[in-house]
């Protein structure tokens, strides 16, 4: 339990005679603080909760100065993130999680609209940080560094920066437009970015710049091999460079039929790719069942919408020409796939292999004392830093999740590690609060307001169209959206408590303030307690 100071009255004088009309109390209320399961959920850190009140309150500039504090690009987010949020939305429970993504998109499109600043004071720390790679995570790592007040380049190898979220996000998801506005935005903040210039030697690298310390965030553009007996007589391209072709203008020629070998996010987008690129019939293979297929299910169920195959159960065994011969299998008590030795022919025009990624890591094993794991994975300390002082590293080329999400939160991490670093004062996170559970609020209201649906572009549409898929909330939406969240946890001012003690105990201290026990009044009734909707209040034994 925490006990917020400042806001909160100290605990009682048991030296005093307690007083009041109802029995002696055994225990007294105390206001408290928890964590909100969506802020405890969010991969890049983000203060839900606070961002949302002020949105809720038709503060939008705030809310997104709030939002950015965390999270620099939440135009791109409310569309690519998977809101891990919203599925620990405590709100779930009641009538359907807060759609947090899409007011997050609203107010990041707003900013972009109303071209917002983002608003910080840092004085110059005299220090250079180099960043190796232009993507979500090195973007992040850049953004944050300069708010604490670092000169800061990027070496990105690629033509524009972004990473896969431009190379590998098709732009029905993401549109180039909202991507290259917040890319953008970042440096004008003064964030240097140097395209079309890979770099093959972190050391020499470092020395010739005068950097002072260096964040890796190269990411994962190099798809995963697979031995197929005969492949070579087949038309086989790799997901990756086929979104990365389809994004250049340079779209492969695929056939009538396509065939998707994997079950991830990456084949999902290939395949819907592949439909709008004309192909009468994109069907996926894979090996398992959709319960254990690593795609989410949004990208599973927009697949199959759009007319997407998926033959589960299914490894290829052999290609001949356009023929693929495939295995069926059947998942053990291990939900492992195992062979069943029973086979069938399928036909495609090309084949595309949508495995997984690796990262190009090769150029590292050139500085001492860097460890990696899997022959491509560099490990890297709990401040984010490799074996060799002053190289940090993070995003799809260590071990963790690899989504947008997760790779901007490694880059405020890595930003706040480095800049420790460099003043010779290691960053410590602040130790989390309790997380506040839907069984402890006490929703007495219960107020059914089912969430606002994003519209979308209808399928007839889609055939042979990028355009983007899910709309955004407007102003009324978002506004009703925002005032769905519970505030879970925290205090938000309702009244309750004040007007239900039953002894006037309660002190109220002014807008933003909150409010204050008068203990020489309290019996310890619980009544304020009860009826706390947020359960910011708890019942503590007298000692």
């Amino acid at each position: 339990m925490t006990i917020t100071a400042g806001d909160m009255t100290s605990a009682p004088d048991l030296t005093k005679p307690r007083v009041g009309t109802g029995p002696i109390r055994t225990k007294h209320p105390v206001y408290v603080d928890f964590l909100p399961p969506c802020n405890n959920a969010c991969p890049a850190g983000e203060d839900i909760q606070a961002w949302l009140a002020l949105a809720q309150a038709g503060k939008y500039e705030q809310a997104w100065q709030a939002l950015i504090r965390d999270n620099p690009m939440p135009a791109i987010h409310g569309r690519v993130c998977y809101h891990p949020c919203e599925d620990s939305c405590n709100r779930a429970f009641i009538d359907g999680a807060v759609s947090i993504h899409a007011v997050e998109r609203f107010l990041g499109d707003m900013a972009l609209k109303e071209g917002w600043k983002p608003e910080y004071d840092a004085e110059p720390s005299g220090k250079r940080v180099l960043v190796v790679g232009g993507g979500p995570s090195g973007l992040s790592a850049a953004y944050h560094l300069t708010r604490l007040g670092h000169d800061v380049e990027i070496h990105e190898a690629g033509p524009v920066a972004g990473g896969m979220m431009h190379f590998g996000i098709p732009a029905y998801r993401l549109p180039r437009t909202e991507l290259k506005n917040e890319i953008q935005r970042i440096e004008d903040m003064g964030v240097k970015i140097i395209l079309n210039h890979k770099v093959d030697n972190i050391l020499e690298e470092k020395a010739s710049g005068n950097f002072d310390a260096v964040f890796i965030a190269i990411g994962a553009h190099i798809s995963k091999k697979v031995n197929i007996p005969t492949q070579d007589a087949g038309k086989i391209l790799d997901a990756v460079s086929f979104l990365r072709d389809v994004q250049s203008g340079e779209p492969p020629k695929l056939g009538r039929r396509v065939a998707i070998y994997g079950g991830g996010n990456t084949a999902m987008d290939a395949a819907r790719t592949a439909k709008r690129l004309g192909a009468d019939d994109a069907f996926i293979i894979y090996r398992r069942d959709r319960e254990s297929m690593p795609a989410h299910e949004e990208e599973a169920d927009d697949a199959l919408k759009e007319g997407v195959k998926i033959k589960w159960l299914r490894t290829i065994k052999e290609i001949d020409q356009t023929k693929f011969t495939v295995e069926i299998m059947e998942l053990d008590e291990n939900n492992r796939p195992q062979s069943t030795g029973r086979y069938e022919t399928l036909e495609a025009d090309s084949l595309v292999l949508a495995l997984g990624q690796d990262s190009d890591t090769e150029f590292l094993k050139k500085v001492p004392d860097i460890e990696f794991k899997w022959g491509t994975t560099v490990m890297v300390g709990k401040d984010m830093m490799t074996g060799h002082a002053g190289i940090f590293a993070g995003g799809d080329m260590v071990p963790s999740e690899r989504t947008v999400t997760v790779a901007v939160g490694h880059g405020k991490k890595a930003a706040r590690c480095i800049d420790g670093y460099l003043r010779d004062v290691p960053y410590e996170k602040d130790p989390k609060h309790l997380i506040v559970g839907h069984e402890k609020l006490h929703i007495w209201y219960k107020t059914l307001a089912p969430k606002s649906e994003q519209s979308e572009l209808p399928l007839d549409q889609r055939k042979d169209s990028f355009d983007e898929i899910l709309q955004g909330l407007n102003k009324t939406e978002a506004l009703f959206e925002s005032r769905r969240c519970f505030s879970c946890g925290n205090c938000f001012e309702c009244d309750g408590c004040f007007g239900s003690c039953p002894e006037d105990a309660i002190i109220k201290l002014g807008p933003g303030k909150r409010y204050q026990y008068n203990y020489e009044r309290c019996t310890g009734c619980a009544v304020c307690y009860e009826q706390c909707p947020c359960h910011a209040i708890e019942m503590v034994s007298e000692k």
